[in-house]
């Protein structure tokens, strides 16, 4: 049998726990031999605020170790205190203890996965402001996964390049740059970063399909610079990266318009890979998830490629502005369970 998948609790101040006590609920084929990674009160907590008047509330069991995760029997939440009890959250609220929660959660979650004790795991949303706050020196989960990774492996950071793939049932976005400012994400189009992008999302989907994917690249500039007119990128740096691919038996095509490229690569009737690519490779941040979340943001996963452990999660933030209130979402969550399943084999 595989290892469990391990769902790390989020910021307890968000949605992250309410959705967790959802999917639970409402998928238990999708969480079929995962537990949380996370605080036992704050996910009773959660699971108290779902209950229906007159009805109990999902139970949650604390197990003592992951290897129990097998002997809680089905209709319950397993839940592995891995931190301390966070003190004084307030739902909706950005703080560091909250930071630091979901923090030390992806931390336990990284290293477990590194060490083969989980087979995938699955975060649920932290907000970028509570971590930083809290002291951690990393914009997000891929990059604070990147460096757990790179230390496990005894390499620099720079060594263990990793990228963000946003995916749902109609199209596929790879960033050649992840968290940075839109004028910082321009210069970082460069050469090797863009054959990078182009290695790491060959190997992580030839692996995931079974054959090598067709990607399309997606220009920098508008009409993907017409000829030069709106910019030299693509003729300089874009281009140039595609032709080494290729001659690494990658089969990239580009750049193309990125108003458009998007739209060819989109699925067609909900078949899986029916359009003209299987994935995109974007420039930037937005580029490549506005399509994907403009789609929807309820069955969009966010996978990140180029890591030693499978890790996914879902499409969305700590929505503080619900939090609390039962009303939250949890398909992506789900999705993002289904995916870490598939990926990790489990």
């Amino acid at each position: 049998m595989k290892a469990p998948i391990a769902i790390t609790l989020g910021d307890p101040a968000g949605i992250g726990p309410e959705i967790i006590a959802k999917a639970f609920r409402d998928a238990p084929d999708a969480v079929r031999g995962a537990f949380v990674a996370g605080d036992v009160g704050t996910l009773r907590s959660a699971s108290q605020a779902l209950a229906a008047p007159g009805r109990l509330a999902w139970p949650v069991v604390e197990i003592a170790s992951v290897a129990e995760v097998v002997a809680v029997p089905p209709g319950c939440i397993p839940v592995l205190q891995v931190i301390a009890p966070p003190q004084g959250i307030v739902q909706g609220r950005i703080s560091a203890e909250a930071g630091c929660a979901a923090g030390d959660c992806v931390v336990w979650a990284a290293r477990a996965a590194l060490r083969g004790e989980i087979s995938a795991l699955v975060t649920a949303p932290l907000h970028k402001e509570a971590l930083a706050a809290a002291g951690f020196p990393y914009p997000g989960h891929t990059e604070l996964l990147q460096a757990e990774a790179a230390a496990h492996l005894g390499r620099t950071v720079a060594d263990v390049p990793v990228r963000m793939m946003l995916a749902n049932d109609e199209l596929r976005t790879v960033l050649v740059s992840i968290h940075m400012s839109l004028r910082d994400a321009i210069e970082a189009v460069r050469f090797d970063g863009v054959l990078d992008t182009l290695r790491i999302t060959h190997r992580a989907l030839t692996h995931a399909l079974g054959r090598s994917p067709r990607i399309g690249v997606a220009g920098l500039n508008p009409h993907a610079g017409e000829g030069g007119l709106f910019g030299s990128e693509e003729r300089t740096v874009i281009a140039p990266a595609i032709e080494a691919a290729r001659a690494e038996g990658i089969d990239a095509q580009g750049p193309h318009a990125p108003d458009t490229v998007f739209m060819r690569a989109r699925a067609k009737a909900g078949v899986p890979s029916s359009g003209e690519f299987d994935v995109v490779i974007a420039m930037y941040h937005d580029q490549g998830l506005i399509p994907v979340k403009y789609l929807g943001v309820e069955k969009g996963v966010n996978v990140t490629l180029g890591l030693p452990l499978v890790r996914t999660s879902p499409d969305h933030g700590t929505a503080f502005d619900i939090a609390g209130q039962g009303v939250a979402d949890a398909s992506s969550l789900v999705e993002a369970l289904r995916m870490a399943r598939t990926l990790a084999g489990a």
